[in-house]
């Protein structure tokens, strides 16, 4: 007989096999192959690492023109376990030269990241030990999803309910941003959404909000009344006065690629490899944040399902959403309800999606993504937290 033994299983597996305690590390660091993608080698670093990580029993894949160095940088595919990626990170670090010591510092980060944590506008912290979820609040007449849609005076009543049901978050937007929709005036925004924000934060003192907004005065006013993390769709691509504003106002911000605007962003879907582009693109928007100071705990990706993309490139993002997690930033997941969901079920309308929606906040547990932002909290809730028993029955 033949057991498969998966990598949750494996430290109970060696335990149960009756092997020295003091082995448990050795043999964890050689089960796994972790396939890891360097972007924008210097060509010749490329050749030395392909030849260390066989040196080490491992393997790299590089383009079969790099040994002629032909072009002045390529990606490199590493493949190997953490035994030899220790070896490989050792030997990079005395490298001083082709970038080899900031290379073996990324791959340290990578196999050993540090426990994430968000730094509110206030100095509370947000902490990732279980997946978080975002309630969607949206002070709008005309948001994709009826049941999104809120009043000043039904505002505060259905934040409480989210909040009962198991919300840690709660996402107030005031404007539509919907597939071909059209854009509201700054004041029209802020009309709708600053009352809420206060209204909200007066009842439930401690809540956890977050702004819908692409405007840097919006973001603003909306953090002096209560709001606490900025959700900006264009990742500051809108308003180049947003910077400004994350640093003036000591707010974390979330990070959302999109290519055009709302009205025209499904024209805007040419891409050669999806997963790629969009990761790179946030990288380098969080980088522009970092060479201003701004730190990884104000930092928060999101992929932007549904955002310049056709339904195959959302479901690539779906499936390769560990692509961002790696980066070292907490990721946001955002399918509540989407197009994509109704299409892959059979063009089923938004009111019918909530059990696509469940599939893939459960996707955003196994790829290690932290946060989820959905319009039914507890269906959410309970799939999220029944999982993460699964998946690490000790802590229940």
């Amino acid at each position: 007989m033949l057991m498969k033994i998966n990598a949750e299983q494996l430290t109970s597996a060696i335990n149960g096999i009756g092997a020295h305690q003091a082995s448990l590390p050795i043999f964890a660091n050689k089960a796994e192959i972790i396939p890891l993608k360097l972007i924008d080698v210097r060509t010749p670093a490329a050749n030395v690492i392909k030849q260390e990580m066989l040196a080490c029993g491992g393997d790299a894949v590089t383009p079969v023109s790099t040994i002629l160095n032909k072009d002045k940088y390529v990606n490199v595919l590493l493949l190997g376990t953490r035994k030899h990626y220790n070896i490989l990170i050792k030997k990079l670090e005395i490298m001083g030269f082709f970038g080899m010591s900031e290379i073996a510092q990324e791959l340290h980060e990578a196999l050993n990241p540090k426990p994430l944590i968000t730094r509110l506008a206030d100095g509370r912290e947000l902490t990732y030990e279980k997946m978080r979820v975002m309630g969607i609040l949206n002070v709008t007449p005309d948001s994709f999803y009826a049941g999104s849609r809120v009043d000043i005076d039904t505002v505060v009543k259905k934040a409480g309910e989210m909040l009962a049901q198991g919300a840690d978050i709660l996402d107030i937007g005031g404007e539509s941003t919907r597939p071909g929709s059209d854009s509201v005036s700054q004041e029209e925004e802020a009309r709708r959404i600053l009352p809420a924000i206060e209204a909200i934060r007066k009842t439930y003192p401690q809540v956890i909000m977050s702004v819908d907004t692409y405007r840097a005065e919006v973001a603003e006013a909306a953090i002096m009344r209560g709001a606490d993390i900025i959700n900006d769709i264009s990742a500051m691509e809108a308003d180049k006065n947003m910077i400004r504003t994350v640093i003036r106002m000591n707010a974390p911000i979330i990070l959302m690629h999109m290519r055009g605007t709302p009205k025209n962003m499904q024209s805007n879907c040419e891409y050669k490899d999806v997963v790629s582009e969009v990761a790179t693109y946030l990288y380098d928007r969080a980088k522009l944040l970092a060479e201003r100071g701004i730190g990884k705990d104000k930092i928060i990706l999101d992929p932007g399902i549904g955002f310049a993309k056709n339904v195959e490139q959302n479901l690539l993002l779906m499936r390769d959403l560990e692509t961002l997690t790696s980066f070292g930033y907490p990721v946001l997941l955002a399918t509540s309800r989407k197009s994509t969901i109704g299409k892959v079920l059979g063009d089923i309308p938004a009111e019918e999606r909530l059990a696509g929606t469940i599939a893939t906040s459960c996707q955003a547990v196994y790829a290690g993504a932290q946060m989820v932002r959905v319009h039914d909290v507890k269906e959410n809730v309970d799939a999220i937290r029944m999982l993460e028993a699964i998946k690490c029955p000790k802590n229940y």
